[in-house]
C-alpha cells in the first residue's frame, strides 16, 4: 500500500484489502462524484466517516492488530477489510 493512501473509485475501495502495521494512519480519498463513507461493519468499530464528496478524505490511525471489516453505508455492497499487524 503506497503511502498508506487508499482510494474510493468505481464503487470499490482500492487497495481491496489494505495491509498495514499497528500505528499506521490510513487515508481514504473519494475519487468519484458519488458520495461514499468508510464505516466499520457491525457495531462498535473504529471507522465512522461522514459522507465523502469528491475529493474529500477520511483518515484513521489503526492502533490494534486485527482484521477490521468496513463498508460504504450508502452503497452497502462495497465491503472489504483492513489487516493490521504488529
Amino acid at each position: 500500500m503506497a503511502g498508506n493512501a487508499a482510494e474510493i473509485k468505481n464503487f470499490a475501495f482500492s487497495p481491496a484489502t489494505p495491509k498495514v502495521k499497528a500505528g499506521t494512519t490510513v487515508t481514504w480519498t473519494n475519487q468519484v462524484t458519488d458520495a461514499h463513507t468508510v464505516t466499520s461493519a457491525g457495531s462498535g468499530g473504529p471507522l465512522h466517516s461522514a459522507a465523502l464528496a469528491t475529493p474529500a478524505a477520511y483518515s484513521h490511525q489503526f492502533t490494534q492488530p486485527g482484521t477490521h471489516a468496513y463498508l460504504c453505508t450508502i452503497h452497502p455492497f462495497m465491503t472489504t477489510t483492513v489487516e493490521v499487524t504488529r
